[in-house]
């Protein structure tokens, strides 16, 4: 009778199911013709932004950004760059809807200004409010690209600054939503400091290795040159004639081709802004020097080269990029330009630097070099053919370099995006996996579970404490109808579900309850998983010790206040395709964000609206949960897809027991016996009263005429002996 599966009824379910999609692919293609996200700063918007002394062009027509100039006696200097991040990196919030900023950066990659011009957050509305977002934002100001940004909900100090790093204070009780505010300024900001300030596609600040500044390790030039930290390369003329051997450049070098065992270079190169390498290479002076010229984050290579070919060519520019050796990384060009700087280096006659060139490029912070990747240098030499219109011939020789491990350290994970969440949230995800885990084994094994109701009892009110403190007011993972529209509305407007991952415990539990719905039905998470029903229900034990009497409705009555949540979800889901300003009003029928995410912290209000619903619990069993919550709805309805009528019956169900009807505190149960799987909130009463032999009345009535056909068969051979008496 348990775990009974009904084939035409998965016949049915099937059949509903793929009516179901085909009508909801229709509705979004109706509803989603063209839907694109753009800013909403005008021109006019953005002067009034930033007044005079400022100037703001129009609009870049190759990204979307406003130039900011600011007026002085000779000239209009650049100031930055301004931009909307719903533009660049429409990253939508839990509510669906992207969160839009105002983001201002410098021509270095410093933040000037971040201002939130729209969100839909549910916790900022009407919850915290506004103003801890605003002081969260704030923090960005003077904040850089370079620096690896880290979010640190409750720290004391709001930033924890240095040259390569910032900690910023988030906001309790929003930490998903603070850690997509940021990757949604950092992923928009980058795409215009590689457009427009010269970064490198591709690199993210956040996770490129950084430069550790107190290994020293003293050595000789000679030791540096053994242990690889200084790169030696030679090239004879052979090797340079072989590469053009084949192509009209072959034979054009007369030197070469006479003299094919002469060096063409002899190259040493050094990673000098390396303190472990370039201070055991410079003099005192020239690394002082040299530090002098670099900016925090710099890079600084030193190349050394004698030979008949020179890196510097005869028309090379002090202070340009030179055309004779580039840099790459990862396939993807790095701009050196050199330093127009003169340095002296440690005399070590063992080493033998004799060099007739010696030159020092810069790599700037913004071009996203990464320590920890090698180094890829590349020597192009070129042959002309011709007089006139010369044809050019060039062949590449390459190199590398990879810095040993010691002198740098790598982030330990991308700590603004999803994955860093989840990492930072080992311990808790670990926890919910486990007690999913046993809740699973529990009802899958309720036999066992119900065999003694008071070790069900036990069981039942510790998974409650553990639902209310931990999943709710502990790891905030409330689900509620904001999920169902958050994703309705990514999906009409064709933007993508990644947003879902910024909250692990979200994630989690939607996992777990999709796949409950189709085992069980609605009532696991609604029974066993929801903070604010488990609220609800020890609130319901609470009125029981104070003897407030409990209201049992009229079935006709109950059926009715029922079918509330219904219409309130069909209007919240309607809202969210045709008004959705309307939506986050609707939504505050859901007493979740006052009372488990917010602690109760909130206008007085929404406060008295859900302790409201919490003494009406106490009159009438889980009052919310059976007739206003449009969550519960939704769930009711994808609920129908359940394959499994897992409570037990017996045929007297019904007819003539009424036992597990009564006993029933959400009436799901009709006089015919029959469970309403969509109300039913899987409080297994109803099982534990099916097992017991002292509440079931068919076990009873069994038991009873277990002890009384014994009876009767002894008073039946008594009868028999006494009769076989007296005829004898």
């Amino acid at each position: 009778m348990m775990s009974k599966i009904h084939p035409q009824n998965v016949i049915c379910r099937c059949w509903c199911v793929t009516l179901f999609r085909q009508f909801l692919a229709c509705l979004l293609c109706l509803l989603s013709t063209s839907v694109t996200l753009a800013g909403v700063m005008t021109h006019d918007a953005m002067v009034k932004m930033y007044p005079l002394p400022y100037l703001v062009n129009a609009k870049d027509t190759t990204i979307p950004v406003w130039p900011i100039f600011q007026q002085n006696a000779t000239e209009n200097k650049l100031v930055g760059y301004a931009f909307e991040s719903i533009d660049l990196a429409p990253i939508p919030g839990f509510s669906g809807v992207p969160i839009n900023l105002l983001i201002a950066l410098d021509p270095k990659g410093n933040f000037l200004d971040v201002r939130v011009l729209s969100q839909h957050e549910p916790v900022f509305l009407d919850g915290l409010g506004e103003g801890p977002l605003h002081s969260f934002v704030s923090q960005y100001a003077g904040l850089s690209l370079k620096q690896s940004i880290r979010i640190s909900t409750g720290s004391n100090s709001a930033k924890d600054v240095s040259a390569t790093s910032a900690q910023l204070d988030g906001v309790s009780k929003a930490t998903a939503s603070v850690r997509i505010i940021n990757q949604s300024i950092l992923a928009s900001a980058l795409k215009v400091a590689r457009n427009k300030l010269g970064f490198a596609e591709g690199r993210d600040p956040e996770l490129m290795a950084r430069i550790k500044p107190d290994i020293l390790e003293p050595r000789t030039v000679r030791s540096l040159l053994d242990a690889g930290l200084i790169q030696h390369l030679v090239l004879r003329n052979a090797e340079v004639e072989k590469k053009f051997i084949g192509s009209n450049g072959s034979g054009l070098d007369a030197d070469a081709v006479s003299h094919p065992n002469d060096t063409f270079i002899d190259l040493y190169m050094a990673y000098v802004s390396v303190p472990g390498i370039g201070r055991n290479l410079l003099t005192e002076r020239a690394w002082n020097k040299l530090q002098g010229r670099l900016d925090p984050g710099d890079h600084a290579i030193l190349v050394m080269s004698k030979g008949r070919y020179s890196i510097l060519g005869d028309d090379f520019i002090r202070g340009t990029v030179p055309e004779r050796i580039t840099l790459k990384q990862d396939q993807l060009p790095i701009e050196m330009r050199d330093l127009n700087l003169d340095l002296t280096l440690k005399s070590d006659p063992a080493a033998a630097l004799d060099m007739e060139s010696v030159t020092v490029f810069r790599v700037i912070s913004q071009a996203g070099l990464d320590p920890s990747r090698p180094l890829d240098f590349v020597l192009p030499v070129a042959r002309y053919k011709g007089m006139i219109y010369p044809e050019k011939i060039s062949r590449d020789f390459t190199f590398s370099f990879k810095l040993p491990a010691r002198f740098y350290t790598v982030p330990e994970s991308d700590n603004k995006s999803w994955g860093g969440i989840w990492r930072d949230r080992q311990v808790d995800i670990v926890v919910l996996v486990i007690a999913l885990a046993i809740l699973s084994l529990a009802l899958a094994l309720q036999k066992r579970l119900v065999g003694q109701q008071r070790r069900f009892a036990i069981f039942r009110n510790l998974y409650l404490l553990f639902t209310l403190f931990f999943i709710g007011w502990y790891a905030q993972g409330q689900l509620s109808i904001l999920n169902f529209i958050s994703v309705l509305q990514a999906l009409i407007a064709g933007r993508s579900l990644g947003f879902l991952l910024y909250d692990p415990m979200t994630v989690i539990l939607s996992v777990f309850v999709l796949i409950s719905l189709v085992v069980w039905g609605r009532g696991t998470f609604c029974g066993w998983l929801c903070p604010f029903g488990a609220l609800q229900e020890f609130s319901a034990k609470l009125g029981a010790l104070l003897h407030i009497p409990q209201i049992r409705l009229k079935p006709k009555t109950d059926n009715r206040l029922k079918r509330i949540k219904y219409l309130l979800l069909a209007g919240i889901l309607a809202s969210t395709f045709f008004a959705s300003n309307i939506t986050d009003k609707l939504v505050e029928v859901e007493p979740f964000k006052t009372a488990i995410t917010l602690n109760f912290v909130r206008s007085w209000p929404f406060v008295v609206y859900a302790l409201g619903l919490l003494v009406a619990s106490m009159f009438v069993y889980k009052f919310f949960c059976r007739f206003l919550c449009p969550f519960g709805a939704g769930l009711a309805v994808l609920g129908r897809l359940r394959m499994l009528d897992w409570i037990p019956r017996r045929k007297e169900c019904g007819t003539p027991c009424q036992t597990c009807r009564y006993q029933c505190a959400y009436q799901a149960i009709t006089p015919a016996g029959k469970i309403e799987y969509d109300e039913c909130f899987q409080c297994m009463e109803c099982v534990v009263i099916h097992a017991s032999d002292a509440r079931c009345a068919p076990l009873m009535l069994e038991k009873k005429r277990a002890r009384i056909i014994p009876i009767q068969n002894a008073e039946n051979d008594l009868i028999s002996d006494l009769t076989t008496d007296l005829i004898t």
